[in-house]
């Protein structure tokens, strides 16, 4: 696919995703893998490794990963398993639910925000 790249990480052996500055995907992605966003999305995206949303990244949709690092703007929900960070350029619209959360100064956060420990029940 045009803007997609995966290749193997030379210090973890793992492997990743990046979508490309200028690209817009409309519709919903799905990756088992770590996942690198400097493009647009519209849709929902579902991430089992760690996304990270670049200063040029948005995302028009709901995010659900493992860990979650935002440069970017992001309208809808963030719903991350781990830990969530919100960088000073960071600005979200919409509600996020995380068990770790760090905020830089200057990030924006128009929504909720919801700590769960999924060890307590």
């Amino acid at each position: 696919m045009m803007g997609i790249k995966q290749k193997e990480e030379h210090n973890g052996g793992g492997l990743h995703n990046a979508l490309a500055a200028g690209t817009i995907i409309k519709g919903n992605i799905i990756t088992e893998t770590d996942f690198r966003l400097d493009g647009t999305v519209e849709g929902d995206i579902q991430c089992k490794g760690k996304i990270v949303v670049g200063p040029k990244g948005g995302v028009t949709g709901n995010i659900q990963a493992a860990n979650a690092e935002i440069l970017g703007q992001i309208t809808g929900n963030v719903q991350v398993a781990e830990k969530l960070v919100l960088k000073a350029t960071a600005i979200i619209k919409g509600d996020i639910s995380s068990r770790q959360l760090e905020i830089e100064p200057n990030a924006q956060l128009n929504g909720t925000c919801r700590m769960e420990n999924p060890l307590k029940a």
